[in-house]
């Protein structure tokens, strides 16, 4: 299953027209938490990105596949030296905080107009481009050789196969990906989540969550019921109290969340020539609504 198909289980499950989107692929192979976005809250999918995501993966270490896990050809290299768990340990520090990544070739990012993976199917060799992610933690759970057990808190944009690969390389070995569960995205968590057979048969009225949640990372100003109408109207506001101050401290902050005095998001604000100014403003309702 794709998270595509997640989310065409949900809009067949709603009224005609409405905007189902997720926040975040999920390769056929991985498992876990996918966020989705309904109605308007589909504007803050790229909000739910910017949060922390949680991961656990497995990876075989001295085996490799073109495409880093188990759905390609897999090549055994008996003759590679074992690594030492201080060895994985060492490599799992140094690959801890803002690191340079080449996302594998199958993938869907899009080079030159063309997803990679479509470009790799066809024949085509090209060089992958480099980007920085975040990897906020990586720690070893379990390491019983061939197996490793990965426990990882990263950024938007990492590629856990190669970050699997990437520790195994630094070890002297290498690895594919023999298991992914994303446990979490922010706040959304895989203890929560439903699974797809709860999204077919039952009403989906009683599990939609609050909208706030999306952006719970931004700085957060309370407006009153004349602000939220100023917002709705596209005004701005001459002057705004965050909720959590202390949050400010040493902070350059130009983008907020706008929250109602019973806790419903109103709008995204942005700060323009010293007034606070409605980004994407929001319908408020209840979670249940």
């Amino acid at each position: 299953m794709t998270s595509r198909d997640v989310v065409n289980v949900v809009q067949r499950r709603l009224p005609r027209k409405t905007k189902v989107g997720h926040a975040g692929t999920l390769d056929p192979l991985a498992e876990g938490v996918l966020v989705l976005g309904v109605g308007p809250a589909v504007r803050l999918v790229p909000y739910v990105q910017q949060q922390p995501k949680h991961y656990l993966a497995t990876f075989r270490i001295g085996s490799s596949s073109v495409s880093g896990d188990l759905e390609g050809d897999i090549s055994e290299f008996p003759d590679l030296p074992i690594p030492t768990r201080e060895q994985l340990e060492q490599a799992a520090r140094d690959l801890t905080g803002q690191i340079e990544q080449v996302p594998p070739a199958h993938s869907a990012i899009w080079i030159n107009g063309k997803r990679a993976h479509q470009r790799i199917r066809a024949g085509e060799t090209f060089d992958m481009p480099s980007r920085k992610v975040e990897i906020h933690a990586l720690n070893i759970t379990r390491y019983e050789f061939p197996e490793v057990d990965l426990d990882v808190i990263c950024g938007s944009g990492t590629y856990i196969r190669t970050l699997g690969i990437d520790l195994a390389v630094n070890a002297g070995s290498t690895a594919v990906m023999s298991f992914l569960c994303r446990t979490g995205v922010g706040p959304f968590v895989i203890e929560n989540a439903l699974s797809v057979d709860v999204l077919r048969e039952e009403t989906l009225d009683a599990h939609l969550l609050s909208p706030s949640l999306a952006v719970q990372h931004l700085p957060q100003i309370e407006v009153t019921a004349d602000d939220a109408q100023r917002l709705g109207h596209g005004l701005c506001l001459n002057e705004v109290e965050f909720i959590d101050s202390d949050r400010m401290i040493d902070q350059d902050v130009s983008e907020a969340a706008a929250i109602t005095p019973d806790g419903q998001l109103r709008a995204i604000v942005r700060l323009k020539r010293g007034q606070w100014c409605p980004h994407r403003v929001f319908p408020t309702f209840s979670a249940s609504s």
